[in-house]
């Protein structure tokens, strides 16, 4: 069901997975939500939720609908009790619960990081269902050593007094990522990010317990061969976004990606590594060529 419309340009939505985890989504309605055009699914990466495409879906929306994803245990979805269901097998079948609960044939994807290996696999498991889809610095094939650094970071730290404080943190921990950014982008990167606990502290918007797929052996790596899932995006619009200095989506495997479907179209993102805000003029400059190519229903 749909809840409370204020000020904002969305509304909260709210649907139960099959294991009864209550689970969120933000909703920009969208010039002609009536009008039978797909809407556009965005997702998050790992630690990330809604906010994330505060800046990016209301621009979207100027064309269609759009629907900003929170996978369980990140912002206004429930945890689940059941830690190891913080995988992408179980994200998917959440993702088709919510298309099924808002009657959603056919749709469009934004997918980053592990959004985008969501949105692979629901070209897998969905065949027709996908009519365009943006994967933000992600593939089939991922870098060992970012998926080291994400291993070594996810779950860990504790809380800070202030938001500036939290920004500082973050900003030293990532700085590598965004290497040209000041302290006002931290802090914006930082309340997308972090949440206000009800003690006064700044703490990370999403459940600590998502790593626990993470620890066991070989855990973030796919373990299975991806490419497959990547070939079901074929014949529909597919921009793939790479960050200039990543360390997950490595220059080479990226070529590859586009070379490999005749619609995918390569665009790098210059001085940001994993993964681009997509706020960015290069990055929002190809969604607009994107979105141009989406059917219209």
């Amino acid at each position: 069901m749909s809840v409370r419309q204020d000020f904002r340009d969305w509304t909260d939505h709210y649907w139960w997975s099959a294991d009864g985890v209550r689970l969120h989504a933000r909703i920009h309605a969208g010039p002609d939500a009536a009008s039978g055009a797909p809407p556009i699914l965005c997702m998050p990466g790992l630690a990330r939720n809604a906010r994330d495409f505060e800046g990016l879906a209301p621009h979207m929306a100027q064309h269609r609908r759009v629907i900003s994803v929170e996978f369980r245990g990140r912002g206004d979805s429930a945890f689940a009790k059941d830690p190891m269901t913080y995988v992408p097998l179980t994200y998917v079948q959440d993702v088709v619960a919510l298309l099924d609960d808002l009657d959603i044939g056919r749709f469009a994807a934004v997918g980053t990081s592990l959004g985008g290996l969501v949105t692979m696999l629901l070209a897998a498991t969905q065949p027709g269902r996908l009519v365009g889809a943006v994967l933000n610095d992600v593939g089939p094939e991922l870098e060992t050593a970012g998926l080291d650094r994400i291993r070594d970071y996810i779950g860990a730290g504790g809380s800070q007094p202030t938001w500036m404080h939290a920004a500082r943190a973050f900003a030293e921990l990532n700085a590598a990522v965004y290497p040209g950014y000041g302290i006002h982008d931290w802090l914006r990167l930082t309340k997308r990010t972090h949440r206000l606990t009800a003690e006064g502290r700044i703490v990370t918007d999403y459940d600590k317990q998502i790593a626990a797929p993470l620890r066991v052996p070989n855990g973030g790596d796919a373990g299975v061969d991806l490419w497959p899932a990547y070939r079901a995006l074929a014949d529909i619009p597919l921009l793939i976004l790479r960050g200039a200095l990543s360390d997950i989506l490595a220059r080479g495997p990226a070529q590859k990606m586009a070379a490999e479907l005749a619609h995918a179209r390569l665009v790098e993102v210059p001085g940001v590594g994993h993964a681009p805000t997509m706020d960015e003029d290069e990055a929002r400059a190809a969604i607009d060529t994107w979105l141009a190519e989406l059917p219209a229903t």
